[in-house]
């Protein structure tokens, strides 16, 4: 057996962090299931992966605008653990793979057979916190992070807990789209954090999260879907599906602040009340006010966009005395988020499931890149091109 294996990596050693960009495909240490030199192992499964969708979190890495306390500090405490350097983090965490060795608790406790088509939980929750033991896996206190914080599957093998490890329905699902599950989650869970049915509904930034939004909020029984996306390509796509309007936000009258002319055709959209729920899925300042300033008295905003730093709230006296109800959302709740994501992936009516592959897969054609094809400049082009782009291993 080969003691390396290739992967898709973040060389700190190679690649300061504030003066590069990209990853590296590198021969690093092949990973294996070892009982006897690491008892963990026993609950671990060992997956070849066969698509490994590249995330917004991704993007965030390969332009050095995201992640790097938590990839250096982790590297750091592998550091000291190891009692050797660690520089590369392997990334990538939307993943569709084979199962090709179990441990002996992944089997007896979970399960999972070698064969199993599987795709994964992004956070490994450790079970113990008081979040955890509430129930709330989804924010626990220690998680780690596959691809940021632990080693993630951009590459030939990945070792990951049975926990997090997720078994697909190959009969009802493209491997491709059961590879973007993971995101495709986030975008439910934005969706169920309150009822959107006979709802109307504005998705403020179609990015992929966003464009996954548009779909499921009108399978959710959302009856009037506008999206607001200043990129015509993705409003395009927002359209096919199932936006009943995308209109391009203009600029405020400070960086941070709403569009009066977007709020103003939404009012008018809306029989002049606003929508129901404004979904802010860019994080943008200016998009967050201006999903507030679109929502109704009484209505919901749900905040998923994610920007480091401080926010402007305009008018914040408007959020209570509006009666304006803000939500969070961060990853999916395991295991409710995924549940639903199955249901709605595998029905085909309405069928969202071939709307991802045919819209923002481009039905192939583009946004899955071989493995084998890698390169530095190509897979930026493609990144810069598509909202979802997987690679094919």
């Amino acid at each position: 057996m080969a003691e390396s294996m290739r992967a898709l990596v973040y060389d700190r050693a190679k690649d300061p962090w504030d003066s590069s960009k990209g990853l590296r495909v590198e021969e690093v240490p092949r990973v294996t299931l070892d009982e006897r030199s690491d008892y963990h192992d026993r609950n671990r499964v060992l997956i070849k992966p066969r698509y490994v969708g590249f995330c917004g979190s991704d993007r965030g890495i390969w332009f050095r605008k995201a992640f790097k306390d938590m990839i250096c500090g982790s590297l750091d405490n592998e550091t000291k653990a190891l009692r050797h350097a660690k520089d590369q983090r392997v990334i990538g965490h939307e993943l569709f793979g084979e199962v090709v060795a179990v441990g002996s608790e992944a089997r007896r406790s979970f399960g999972l057979e070698v064969g199993d088509l599987v795709s994964a939980e992004s956070h490994i929750f450790c079970g113990v916190c008081h979040q955890c033991r509430s129930g709330d896996h989804y924010v626990c206190a220690d998680d780690l992070i596959i691809g940021i914080s632990y080693d993630g599957a951009f590459a030939d093998y990945v070792k990951l807990p049975a926990k997090v490890i997720w078994r697909n329905n190959m009969d009802r699902m493209r491997p491709e789209v059961a590879a973007v599950q993971e995101p495709f989650g986030n975008a439910v869970h934005a969706c169920t954090k309150v009822n959107l049915r006979g709802k109307r509904v504005a998705i403020v930034g179609c990015g992929t999260i966003g464009l996954f939004a548009v779909a499921i909020a009108r399978a959710m029984g959302a009856t009037y879907i506008v999206g607001v996306e200043p990129v015509k390509h993705h409003a395009e796509m927002a359209r096919k599906l199932g936006a009943d309007v995308v209109l391009e936000p203009g600029a405020g009258a400070e960086d941070y602040a709403h569009d009066p002319g977007l709020c103003a055709e939404v009012r008018r959209l809306t029989d002049g009340v606003g929508v129901d729920v404004a979904l802010e899925m860019s994080g943008m300042n200016s998009s967050v006010n201006n999903a507030i300033h679109l929502v109704r008295r009484g209505g919901d905003v749900i905040l998923f966009g994610l920007k480091s730093g401080d926010a402007i709230i305009e008018s914040f006296d408007r959020v209570i005395v509006d009666g304006i109800n803000m939500h969070s959302v961060i990853g999916r709740r395991i295991w409710e988020t995924w549940h639903i994501t199955r249901h709605l992936l595998e029905a085909r009516d309405p069928n969202i499931h071939d709307l991802v592959w045919e819209v923002i897969l481009n039905g192939g054609e583009g946004p899955i890149v071989p493995f084998d094809e890698f390169s530095p400049e190509r897979f930026e082009e493609a990144i810069s091109s598509y909202p979802k782009v997987v690679l094919k291993f």
